[in-house]
């Protein structure tokens, strides 16, 4: 079992914005979770559940690229696609 987590800051005031995109991406993308941090509002992280190492590396490669349709997205993270941190794990 492998995990891609995706990691991210949205600036406060394009907060509602963000919300409002992401809503709507969930509707085709049902198998993520998105958590925000209670500690530092405004901090985001997406978790993906992968069936091998392959399918992780390619949920990464999917959520940081241009040519993806979650490219949308960046202009809501401080600092744009650059800020997307993305970490393939597997469980031990």
């Amino acid at each position: 079992m492998y995990t891609c987590f995706v990691e991210y800051r949205v600036a406060s005031e394009s907060r509602a914005a963000y919300m409002e995109w992401m809503e709507a991406a969930r509707v085709s993308n049902k198998s993520f979770i998105l958590y925000e941090g209670t500690d530092q509002q405004g901090l985001f992280v997406e978790v993906w559940p992968a069936d091998s190492l392959e399918q992780g590396e390619a949920l990464k490669e999917e959520r940081c690229s241009e040519s993806s349709s979650w490219a949308g997205m960046f202009k809501y993270v401080q600092g744009g696609r650059d800020k997307i941190h993305a970490w393939v794990f597997r469980a031990c």
